[in-house]
């Protein structure tokens, strides 16, 4: 009996120090990162660009309007299907844009889309 309890606490011991270990790889890993620039919708990095249009959806702020309107001509698909979702739920509209659209096909719903800045005081 008394070999069995050893042999529990010596487990206990090996997984308590690899537990260990990993938390601390982890923090040297987490500490040998390159400093991220704040979320920012003018940023050409998606990592940086999708949260800074999450944060303007969830705060419902409007002042990143005018950028994912111009993002909307993006030639990067991803950029353009985040500006559209980003645009429709502040806005409530989508003028009919569909981000996997080619270029000719994108360009009827982007002059609803600018011209509706234009009315909204946008640029």
């Amino acid at each position: 009996m008394r070999c069995g309890l050893r042999m529990q606490t010596n487990r206990r011991l090996s997984l308590r120090l690899s537990a260990s270990a990993l938390i601390f790889a982890l923090g040297l890993l987490a500490a040998c990162s390159e400093p991220r620039d704040p979320p920012s919708v003018k940023s050409d990095d998606l990592t940086l660009k999708v949260p800074a249009i999450k944060e303007d959806v969830q705060h419902r702020s409007q002042s990143d309007i005018p950028l994912m309107v111009h993002d909307l001509d993006n030639d990067d698909p991803a950029v353009r299907f985040y500006a559209i979702e980003g645009l429709h739920r502040l806005t409530g509209n989508d003028f009919g844009y569909r981000y996997y659209d080619n270029e000719d096909e994108r360009k009827p719903a982007l002059q609803r889309w600018e011209n509706w800045l234009k009315q909204h005081g946008g640029k």
